[in-house]
């Protein structure tokens, strides 16, 4: 598996339209009007969903397997509150050696099945010290550090060239969000996530300059997915699960079972703010 490229990179012209085809004729008849993405350990999520089926990457054109523990490699479509949906448990990320373009292909099939509002969440480390491990940040506004972007080199059928990233997380979908929080008796944080590289966590020089960058919670993924979607046109919305204290703000060395610990710890409230959301959707 070769190194992530920050420019142009070959790819098959033709593969959203494949991978997006085997995916429809897999879940007929079912027509997901919202994506949810799965982050580390949030997996679970995927249970939730009434009248499921699961398509394995393995079926899919061009989605490769993940090698993250955490990550299971399908997508499963049902139903949520009576919402046709499509999660994606499993993510590629930019470390395990996949360009950009590759990280966010699963968002370009979704927009070709027709969703138009994409729920992102993930797994981040704490910067803000007032976040402690099961905090749940919505996500106001991101941080691209990863330097790379999946819009690099030609421009795919059904992308605008320029996107506007000036709001990348809906104004409205976050509104909604504190909405069902506050009805659900929720405790919802908002900031902003710094998308990073990795694999490797954080140094606490690193950790340092975010927080003087102005962000609140660290993690390595999500950016490329969001720019894809807003790409396409789709409305973004985003939750951190914050699973630990970053780089020199806790006491314990940062372990990636402590981040499927704490994912453990929180679902049912991260489980019942989604089914809130999707619910008003």
């Amino acid at each position: 598996m070769s190194a992530p490229d920050a420019g142009h990179c070959e790819r098959d012209a033709g593969l959203v339209a494949r991978a997006a085809d085997a995916v429809r004729g897999a879940i007929a008849p079912r027509q997901p009007r919202v994506a949810i993405v799965l982050g580390s350990g949030l997996g679970f999520f995927g249970e939730q969903l009434e009248g499921t089926v699961r398509v394995p990457y393995a079926r899919i054109p061009g989605f490769p397997q993940p090698t993250v523990l955490g990550h299971a490699g399908e997508l499963i479509a049902g139903t949520l509150e009576g919402v046709p949906v499509v999660a994606q448990s499993g993510r590629f990320h930019l470390y395990e050696g996949h360009d950009a373009w590759t990280a966010a292909l699963p968002v370009r099939v979704f927009a070709v099945l027709g969703v138009r509002t994409i729920l992102v969440t993930n797994a981040a480390g704490g910067i803000r010290r007032t976040f402690r491990p099961g905090t749940l940040m919505l996500i106001a506004d991101h941080l691209n550090l990863t330097f790379r972007n999946p819009l690099t080199g030609p421009v795919e059928e059904g992308d605008e060239r320029f996107p506007d990233m000036s709001d990348p997380y809906d104004a409205d979908l976050r509104a909604l969000a504190r909405r069902v929080a506050a009805e659900r008796g929720i405790a919802l944080e908002e900031g902003v996530y710094a998308g990073l590289l990795g694999p490797s966590y954080e140094t606490k020089a690193e950790i340092e300059m975010l927080k003087r960058c102005g962000a609140d919670a660290v993690g390595m993924s999500t950016v490329a997915e969001v720019v894809a979607a807003r790409a396409r046109g789709l409305r973004c919305l985003g939750i951190s699960t914050i699973t630990n204290a970053a780089a020199g703000l806790g006491a314990q060395a940062l372990a990636h079972q402590e981040v499927l610990e704490t994912a453990e710890r929180v679902k049912d409230q991260l489980a019942s703010l989604v089914r809130g959301i999707v619910r008003e959707l």
